[in-house]
């Protein structure tokens, strides 16, 4: 049961996948019909130069033949050369993931952590003060959109007390190396990572509070209880490992995610990474590097949902017996 569960969870994020590679040809193509034009909108180009850079850039023949390269291309991670650079698209997407990846992985970390403990504290002191302050706090959060508390943070943190940069990765005046380059790095991370942070946080601590709450209506607590052990064991013995299930999902499902969607905290701090590559394509437009990062987030949020799915027939017996 468990290996035809695992093999229909796979068949079926390869099927999205594939949907997607053939979506993405197409919808940059109806967005554009002639980007060569738009490109170099108000240039003076012979009939011949522009002939030459259809070529170039893989735009001449009919739409089917454009599909099999398009096709043939992507199935060797070849994306095109970016219009704006000239350079290819998959090189420009590796030199700017290591920040994203950096960012979304701090972020995520500490959303996490901060999240399920103030998740627990909620629903194990339920109705209390601290319920009543951490829930209200939290919701507050989650309903903020990332980029208006990004412009707060930017406002009050780094232009008017000056704690922090206002935006990149690094001081570009600095020739520091090591452990001093790293701790620079961090000081610009700071802000950013602290956004998104704060943007998540409220979404960990209200699905770890709901699902410790469900737990604690289970009758092995109640049993737990009756042995004579203490709150503190029940809770962090019995109650917590059970409930946090909900959350180890949602971090491989919301990792996917941030990775795509930090398009406006980059560009409000400058940070050097897929998100702000992704704003400075649309400006141009670039449309092959556009339609390179729509697929490599795409293909993220699939691979990071199919291993939320994994991860929860692993862990949940039920769902490999039921």
């Amino acid at each position: 049961m468990t290996f035809r569960l695992v093999g229909l969870k796979v068949l079926g994020a390869l099927a999205t996948l594939a949907f997607v590679v053939v979506f993405n040809f197409f919808l940059f193509r109806v967005v554009d019909t002639d980007p060569v034009a738009s490109l170099f909108r108000g240039r003076n180009l012979t009939a011949q130069q522009k002939v030459e850079l259809r070529s170039q850039f893989g735009l001449d023949g009919t739409k089917l033949e454009q599909f099999g390269r398009y096709l043939q291309q992507t199935a060797n991670l070849n994306f095109g050369r970016s219009y704006t650079s000239n350079e290819p698209v998959m090189k420009e997407i590796a030199s700017r993931a290591w920040p994203t990846i950096a960012l979304v992985g701090v972020s995520t970390l500490l959303s996490t952590i901060f999240g399920v403990l103030i998740g627990i504290a909620a629903a194990w002191k339920r109705g209390s003060a601290t319920d009543y302050t951490s829930t209200g706090l939290t919701m507050a959060t989650y309903a903020m959109p990332d980029f208006w508390l990004g412009m707060l943070l930017l406002t009050a943190l780094a232009v008017s007390l000056g704690l922090f940069p206002v935006g990149g990765i690094s001081d570009p005046s600095s020739d520091a190396t090591g452990l001093a380059k790293l701790l620079d790095q961090a000081h610009h991370m700071f802000l950013p990572a602290l956004t998104l942070t704060v943007a998540y946080l409220g979404e960990y601590a209200l699905v770890m509070r709901s699902s410790l709450l469900e737990t604690m209506r289970e009758d092995y607590l109640t049993l737990a209880r009756a042995k004579g052990l203490r709150d503190v064991v029940v809770r962090n013995h019995h109650a917590v490992p059970n409930a946090i299930l909900p959350v180890v999902t949602l971090i491989a499902i919301n990792f996917g995610f941030v990775l795509s969607g930090a398009i406006a905290v980059e560009t409000i701090f400058s940070w050097p990474g897929l998100g702000l590559l992704t704003y400075d394509a649309l400006r141009g437009p670039d449309l092959p590097l556009l339609q390179g990062l729509f697929l490599v987030f795409s293909a993220s949020v699939i691979f990071f949902n199919l291993l939320a799915d994994l991860l929860y027939v692993y862990l949940d017996p039920r769902v490999r017996t039921g």
